[in-house]
């Protein structure tokens, strides 16, 4: 080792992996050797409770265990800064605990300096077909056991990613950035299952492969001491390392602003790569500060053809047969990848087609529907003694279009009473009734009753329609609203739908006349544009009920219309405000 015959009178550092003393000159030379050269004796890490916070989300024991050397998502921490290690073995034993890890120094050291970079560890990452080889071997019932099979498929590169070709299609900018390891700060925002932890544990596998260290936590449950926590061993990481740290925080919407404050300091100077992933607008849930030190990038929803892409290959690595409208299943029909022991598995082709329709572009929901209908199916023909009845022959089991929708029990709606979604149908609906587009409204009405908004905030928002966009145009058009508000409470849902329906239909009909809602926006506008304070009330305008007022003047020259036959001439306006016109003063 380099350092063993350093001159004596050399002030000298010791090596904080193996704990050798040699001349501060040779420090840095010894120790980017030291971290490399101990691959091969690297010995299973120690517990940390710690060890949580490491490693792509959702990843499994499997994969931790080490195979020719332990991967880089295996040690979260550096031992460097476990205090504690360093007594397991003496100072500067091969293979003691100071220098057990000596490996997780990232790969970009290694070709800074000259040398070769250590071999990554294979993982789920760089096997395109690891799914199908982890499925196989087995029953179709094993291989749905233990976790959810969305979880089981989920793929671990870019090319086995289906959908958002807008965001990670070919020659898109955060593709390159991910294949050029250069991850900036981002938040994934997008609905439900459409592939924002995936993407993630994508970025995991490519980071282990550049010696970059993946941190994951929840929103959920993680607490601001473990941010700080992640933090501070990042800190120490790019200070000691020059390694670069990730983190990724799922629902990062549930943090409050104060947590989210957390980060800014840290994301502003690089201290960590921030990923958050969010299925509300991060307009309204994340900080604008923290918003603008990170990219946002916009999923949608996926396809119903990369539905279609997604649960074919599932089926593929369950090793089920696909059979057209005219094919018949039989037992010597070839696909069935399952043992002899157990009866193959068929499914409808359009049974395939229908669950991708009706999952709304929800990769978890299909999966797991499909996964649902197949183990009630299994159980089924395990326990049935009258297969025939039972809907599965003697040639195996028959998954059919009924038992695809039964697995799903309807339509997956996409809405939440408390986000994004909830205003925008509610927009859309309210400017359907304004155009007198029945059809549309009531296409927006069912999509909020169904997807379980509550009937009487929608009525409550027809009651200002009726005010603000028919008005004076039909007057009984309140008088609707507010008998359907009154109904609605009174019988509930699902009875009150066609309440709130027949209310919808005779709004989009009705004529509409913004008159008094734009009067009323321009005395608004009056009061919030007047200059110094307001003008007092005219005296004659003021009640009296007081001698003192009537000697101060209050009422005076009040002339009470109902006595007179005429039409009387009198000021009700402010002298300031004499002559103006609020119906006609501003075109809205």
């Amino acid at each position: 080792m380099e350092g063993a015959g350093a001159q004596q009178d050399a002030p000298l550092v010791r090596c904080p992996v193996c704990m050798w003393e040699l001349p501060a000159a040779h420090i840095n030379s010894h120790l980017d050797g030291c971290l490399q050269d101990s691959e091969a004796e690297r010995s299973p890490q120690p517990s940390s409770k710690k060890m949580r916070l490491s490693g792509p989300p959702g990843e499994s024991s499997e994969e931790e265990e080490p195979e020719g050397g332990s991967g880089l998502a295996a040690a979260p921490v550096f031992p460097l800064f476990h205090k504690g290690w360093a007594a397991a073995a003496p100072p500067g034993t091969p293979g003691g605990a100071a220098g057990a890890h000596r490996g997780a120094a990232p790969a970009a050291r290694g070709r800074e300096q000259g040398a070769s970079p250590a071999p990554a560890r294979p993982g789920p990452a760089a096997s395109p077909g690891k799914h199908a080889a982890a499925l196989s071997g087995e029953t179709v019932a094993q291989k749905l056991e233990g976790k959810p099979l969305a979880d089981k498929l989920r793929p671990g590169t870019l090319g086995d990613y289906v959908g958002q070709d807008q965001v990670l299609g070919e020659q898109t900018l955060l593709r390159s950035l991910l294949e050029a390891h250069e991850i900036p700060s981002l938040v994934l925002w997008g609905p439900p299952g459409c592939g924002k932890t995936t993407l993630a544990h994508i970025i995991a596998s490519n980071s282990k492969k550049n010696g970059t260290r993946f941190v994951t936590l929840s929103a959920t449950s993680a607490k601001t001491n473990d941010v700080r926590d992640v933090i501070k061993q990042a800190e120490n990481e790019k200070r000691l390392l020059k390694r670069k740290t990730i983190l990724f925080i799922d629902e990062i919407h549930r943090f409050n602003k104060s947590q989210q404050d957390t980060f800014l300091p840290h994301v502003e100077c690089g201290t960590v790569t921030l990923i958050g992933a969010t299925t509300e607008n991060p307009s309204f849930q994340v900080n604008s500060a923290l918003l603008s030190r990170c990219r946002v990038i916009v999923l949608e929803k996926l396809s119903v053809e990369a539905m279609e892409t997604i649960l074919m290959r599932a089926i593929r690595s369950l090793g089920i047969r696909v059979l057209g409208q005219d094919e018949q299943h039989t037992d010597s029909a070839n696909g069935s990848g399952s043992k002899s022991s157990e009866s193959p598995v068929y499914i409808e082709e359009k049974a395939v087609s229908t669950l991708a329709y009706l999952c709304d572009g929800d990769a978890r929901t299909g999966l797991n529907g499909l996964q649902l209908a197949l183990q009630a199916r299994l159980t089924a023909a395990k326990t049935s003694h009258q297969a025939s009845t039972q809907g599965c022959s003697v040639d195996g089991v028959f998954i059919t279009e009924d038992h695809v929708k039964e697995g799903l029990q309807r339509s997956h709606i996409l809405y939440d009473r408390a986000g994004e979604e909830h205003y925008n149908c509610i927009s859309a609906l309210h400017k359907s009734m304004r155009g007198s587009d029945e059809n549309a409204s009531l296409y927006w009405l069912a999509r909020m009753l169904e997807g379980g908004e509550d009937p009487l905030y929608v009525a409550r928002r027809l009651v200002r329609f009726a005010s603000e966009d028919i008005g004076l145009a039909d007057p009984l058009a309140l008088t609707q609203a507010v008998a359907a508000y009154q109904g609605c409470h009174f019988i509930g849902m699902p009875e009150c739908e066609v309440i709130l329906a027949q209310c919808v239909v005779y709004f989009a009909r009705a004529p509409k006349s913004i008159e008094v809602y734009s009067a009323y926006s321009n005395v608004k506008a009056c009061l919030r544009n007047h200059q110094g304070p307001l003008p007092p009330v005219p005296l004659h305008l003021r009640n009296a009920p007081t001698r003192l007022m009537k000697d101060l003047g209050y009422g005076k020259d009040y002339k009470y219309n109902p006595i007179y036959k005429e039409p009387v001439e009198q000021e009700y306006l402010p002298e300031e405000l004499k002559g103006v016109d609020f119906f006609k003063g501003r075109k809205m």
